[in-house]
């Protein structure tokens, strides 16, 4: 089973297998199980909160996320390219719906606070059958689309979509707790963008150019292999890594750091990219004293309270940002 033919359907048997897509599915799958590996080792204690969602490593896991998307629309061209198979279009779709519904219940069980509620195979689900409405579009449109969809967090965010039953759409004004938030907006854009890109293989006659690996079998093959059993891959590398990430933990314990800490480095890594280092600071540390005679620290810093909604954290962050609003040659009294 692949991650998004799991959605769309396999190829028609008369067709030759386009290697070079499953290579690329399975080298996306390997960039997508390191940057698991990265999440396991911060949810461990071993990287600094917050790292994997900043930087070059938030940066590594967009461009995963639009890969995987845009070989979703690929591959429904191409499955779908001589009419819409509708047997196995129906079986693969229930299929990655059921496994959808899977990684929400068990990220529910092992962190509610954070559960996966509309993730990389929610999205393929929707995506694959929206794309539908879209099979016969001339490219431009497609194009034209993408854009838009891509677009549409940028002008149409509204306190409409803020309810959590419209946050699969992407457009709330507030960004959802999530292990792995991938909404309809910007998101259905790049499986847009896929499959615009498989009409113009189509179109100038590139597909043969495809078929075949890369010409290294101790890479192809396995590579080969991983993008055709793309769901499986999915669905077992993370417990298998998380595992392997607790076992190092019982041998070699993550050094011990104070909550406070902990919460001034996310503070002000999440501070840092409007604001600069020093306000950063003074504001960490103003919201850390705050919380702390309002005795409220332990219950924000478990996630217990939610900090874009409680009034007494938002008026504490109101202050400390008047507080932090000093000339750098400033200090407060």
């Amino acid at each position: 089973m692949q991650l998004e033919q799991t959605a769309t359907g396999a190829l028609p048997q008369s067709k030759p297998r386009l290697a070079r897509i499953d290579i690329a599915r399975g080298i996306a799958l390997i960039a997508m199980a390191i940057y698991h590996t990265g999440w396991d080792f911060e949810f461990f204690g071993y990287l600094d909160p917050g790292t994997t969602g900043h930087g070059g490593w938030k940066l590594f896991a967009r461009i995963i996320a639009s890969s995987f998307l845009m070989l979703v629309g690929f591959s429904l061209v191409l499955a779908h390219r001589q009419g819409i198979r509708w047997r196995p279009f129906g079986i693969r779709l229930a299929q990655i719906a059921a496994a959808a519904l899977a990684i929400t219940l068990a990220t529910w069980f092992i962190t509610p606070d954070s559960f996966v509620f509309f993730g990389i195979l929610h999205e393929i689900a929707l995506a694959s059958v929206l794309a539908l409405l879209f099979l016969r579009a001339p490219i431009p449109v497609l194009l034209i689309a993408a854009a838009v969809v891509i677009a549409a967090p940028f002008y149409l965010r509204s306190a409409v979509f803020d309810h959590p039953a419209l946050w699969w759409v992407g457009l709330s004004t507030i960004n959802p707790r999530s292990n792995d938030y991938v909404p309809l907006f910007p998101w259905f854009g790049a499986v847009l963008a896929g499959m615009a890109l498989a009409r113009l293989f189509e179109r100038f006659r590139l597909m043969p150019l495809l078929q075949n690996g890369t010409g290294l079998p101790l890479l192809d093959r396995p590579l080969q292999f991983i993008g055709r059993h793309s769901l499986a891959f999915y669905l077992i590398h993370q417990p298998v890594l998380i595992s392997c990430v607790f076992l190092f933990s019982q041998l070699f314990p993550p050094h011990a750091t104070s909550p406070q800490t902990i919460f001034a480095r996310s503070c002000e890594q999440s501070c840092a990219a409007n604001n600069g280092a020093q306000f950063c600071r003074r504001f960490c540390s103003c919201v850390i004293g705050e919380l702390e005679k309002a005795d409220m620290f332990d219950d924000v810093f478990a996630g217990r309270i939610d900090t874009q909604s409680d009034p007494t954290v938002l008026e504490i962050a109101g202050a400390c940002t008047s507080r932090s609003e000093l000339p750098e040659t400033e200090t407060p009294r």
